[in-house]
């Protein structure tokens, strides 16, 4: 498990399937474009097909273009799993896609490029500080749009800090052997209900009373919920039990949450004490 790769595809996967929700879309009906087959963009691509995408819709281009079977250089394996029967342009893959996912460099994506998107069009431009299109280029190209980016000042972070930290507690609690893709899966569904829940005030505070709700600028939870913990890391042991890879058992999975929200508030009551002191 690798936080740049698989954090990567957990928190946007958590995304995915709520713009899928919001969407009213299926996971196998799907088109997806990845931009970006490094370690991460293969990470997410494999992560989306254990979600329920086809691999065969799939359109994954590194920087030599499309990834095709007519490709002359030596594809990797890991590139070759997506490689599609004929080659196309980043404009005709885009055409009636519902899914854009962007692990590569800014201004790669036109408002055209948007526009011919299928209805209700996800995009996840995560290229940092400047992503692939910008969020305020692609809402003024379509209003339906859900989108995501690596900003903190944008709509829907993915931040893998939503994710890795909570991931590996709930593995090491467990004594698990592995990461599986069921602990992963487990993680990202978590975070996936957490963002339908009521957002606590303390978040709201933290943006400068900014409000959220669930819907198409809130299918992420914030990073700086507080609340992640308790969600996803008991997830994430109950999978590890579940799927055999657990050397030890949580027999209490409440009780063991509540423990977790205690350990969280005498890390905090601790930081407010540290503060008043420098103070």
């Amino acid at each position: 498990f690798h936080d740049d790769q698989h954090g990567t595809a957990v928190i946007s996967g958590a995304g995915l399937i709520n713009a899928a929700h919001i969407a009213g879309r299926k996971m196998e009906d799907m088109k997806v474009v990845v931009v970006g087959a490094g370690a991460a963009g293969i990470a997410c691509a494999n992560f989306y097909v254990s979600l329920g995408v086809k691999r065969e819709n799939i359109w994954m281009f590194d920087s030599k273009g499309l990834i095709h079977k007519g490709r002359q250089d030596k594809l990797h394996p890991t590139k070759a799993a997506f490689a599609q029967e004929k080659d196309a342009t980043l404009a005709e893959a885009m055409q009636g896609a519902h899914v854009f996912l962007g692990l590569s460099k800014p201004g790669l994506v036109t408002q055209d490029m948007v526009r011919s998107m299928a209805s209700h069009p996800v995009i996840f431009a995560c290229a940092n500080p400047v992503p692939e299109i910008t969020y305020a280029e692609a809402k003024a190209a379509r209003d339906d749009l859900l989108m995501g980016t690596g900003r903190s000042d944008c709509p829907n972070q993915i931040n893998n800090v939503s994710g890795f930290p909570f991931i590996f507690r709930g593995a090491l609690d467990v004594q698990a052997t592995e990461i599986n893709e069921a602990m992963k899966l487990a993680a990202a569904e978590a975070l996936a209900m957490l963002a339908c829940e009521d957002v606590p005030e303390e978040v709201s505070k933290a943006y400068g009373g900014k409000k959220f709700s669930f819907g198409p600028d809130y299918i992420i939870p914030s990073p700086l919920d507080p609340r992640i913990i308790e969600w996803v890391t008991p997830a994430v042991a109950r999978a590890a039990m579940e799927s055999g890879v657990a050397r030890a058992r949580i027999e209490d999975l409440d009780a063991y949450r509540a423990g977790l929200r205690e350990r969280v508030a005498r890390m905090r009551r601790r930081a407010d004490a540290a503060r008043l002191a420098n103070d």
